[in-house]
């Protein structure tokens, strides 16, 4: 009898596979590097082959130290980073260009002459998708692939290439070209997808010019898509559940009610509020997006994203050599002053949500003769609280207040930024027992089709805190904090 469901993460540095219990308990993981390329600055861009085949390798290894044959997989599910963009031969396979990934600022003029051209139509564009005109989604990504590549819009026009965001390449590939489809999550952060009507929009495809025949058919988050070919793991598994990972995030964390948040700190930071049956209009540059989709019925969600979380503290690893690891930063922070005078403003691909401005660029403000790494590494932790005081801000003046905020990503195991978080925001963070929840909730949602859990209820009775922070910063010292790095963001601003 089949025992586990097995989960692919594609995310933005790695590709994980992880075997998933049917109690919903992780039992092994195999997760692979690869390369970021930036051919140009703000460029940023993935070999695609380096996806599937990092991906595939994962998988073989997991089931092999294990000892699993496929008849042992119950399903498999696949959770991705978003909004990064793919197009390939119909009939070859291979993709046309690299893959463009979210972080890429090329289409940046593109988007704001398209904005200049109609002022109302940033506002169309909300109403219709629940999202901005930003480089960061994927319509403008793929105008661009079409317009750069020799005869690519010849051949899209002729129906000889498909798009796909990540989870839509490697479900094609996974069934060996046999399936072209994505889920609702991924198909509402692609910039033409009317979100309330829950199909691809006529009129958005004729604004960026892009032919029908390019796109994957939308299906629940939770569907059967087909099976894996057996050419790649000796055996048939069906493929049960794709989400995108900031939504698979959201139900890992059991976020299944109204006024449910989540915030996940990885490479960026992503703090998303269920809103249930009703997708909220942000008047405060907030997206609306949807949660998941299960028996055709959407659940709708407030996102905000920012754009360097963890990515800070890699450059302050990698680029600037402050840091051996990571895990180094905690105990620096903890050395100095919480108000030690230094701001980092990490817009190192523009600034997100709610400013949402792309040709702004970081800055490190506050130096003096005084100033060392502790004080540089405690302003990247902190730019990370502050960015997600933003989001919060916005999503008051828009009306909603989460409830309550779960926490997961690479970075909450930091015991001092999650209190310096909880001292931001003026209220409780909790943090899951289980911090995988990305993958987590892709597997409840395989799971859910598989039958092995009867409801979202069943499902929410699983999650376990790991620990509470709670605020102890009085309101003044959290609001002149804040204040200084406000003055900071008005610095770098271009718009």
């Amino acid at each position: 009898m089949s025992r586990y469901l097995l989960a692919v993460d594609q995310g933005t540095t790695s590709s994980r596979a992880v075997l998933v219990d049917t109690q919903g308990c992780i039992k092994d993981m195999v997760q692979r590097d690869f390369t970021q390329h930036y051919p140009k600055p703000s460029w940023v861009e993935h070999n695609p082959r380096d996806l599937w085949h990092t991906v595939l390798d994962c998988c073989r290894q997991l089931l092999k130290e294990n000892q699993l044959k496929a008849t042992d997989i119950i399903g498999l599910a696949i959770t991705n980073q978003r909004e990064t963009t793919l197009i390939w031969d119909k009939q070859s396979g291979e993709p046309i260009y690299p893959a463009i990934v979210w972080q890429d600022r090329r289409t940046a003029d593109y988007c704001q002459k398209l904005a200049e051209s109609d002022p109302t139509l940033e506002e169309k564009l909300q109403k219709k998708t629940g999202l901005l005109l930003d480089p960061y989604f994927c319509a403008s990504k793929i105008r661009w692939i079409l317009d750069n590549v020799p005869d690519a819009k010849q051949k899209a026009e002729q129906g000889q290439l498909l798009f796909g965001t990540v989870d839509c390449y490697l479900l094609w590939k996974l069934t060996d070209g046999k399936v072209h489809a994505t889920d609702a999550t991924n198909a509402s952060r692609t910039l033409l997808f009317e979100i309330h009507q829950q199909k691809w929009d006529p009129e958005l495809l004729e604004l960026f010019d892009i032919p029908t025949s390019l796109l994957p058919q939308v299906q629940d988050s939770a569907y059967h898509y087909g099976e894996v070919d057996p050419q790649w793991f000796g055996g048939a598994i069906p493929i049960l559940a794709i989400a995108g990972d900031q939504q698979a995030a959201l139900v890992g964390q059991c976020c299944f009610q109204t006024g449910m948040a989540k915030s996940t700190y990885g490479t960026g930071c992503f703090l998303m509020l269920n809103t249930g049956e009703k997708a909220l209009h942000s008047k405060n540059r907030l997206l609306t997006t949807l949660a998941y989709r299960l028996n055709g019925k959407p659940t709708y969600a407030l996102e905000g994203s920012i754009f360097m979380a963890g990515a800070t503290i890699q450059w302050l690893r990698d680029g600037l050599h402050l840091i051996e690891q990571a895990g180094e930063s905690e105990q620096l922070a903890r050395e100095v002053d919480i108000n030690h005078g230094v701001l980092l403003v990490p817009a190192f691909t523009g600034l997100g949500a709610p400013y949402w401005d792309p040709d702004a660029r970081g800055a490190i403000l506050g130096l003096t003769r005084d100033t060392g790494i502790k004080e540089i590494v405690s302003a990247g932790l902190q730019s990370v609280c502050y960015q997600t005081k933003d989001l919060q801000k916005a999503m008051e003046a828009d009306g909603v207040r989460p409830v309550s905020l779960k926490v997961d990503g690479g970075m909450v195991k930091n015991d001092w930024l999650m209190q310096f978080l909880a001292d931001m925001l003026g209220g409780e963070v909790q943090r899951s027992k289980v911090n995988e929840t990305t993958v987590l909730g892709v597997a409840y949602l395989a799971g859910l089709q598989a039958g092995i859990y009867d409801s979202l209820e069943d499902i929410a009775k699983r999650w376990q805190l790991d620990k509470a922070f709670s605020p102890k910063m009085s309101k003044d010292k959290r609001d002149a904090l804040y204040s200084q790095w406000q003055q900071g963001v008005k610095r770098i601003q271009t718009r």
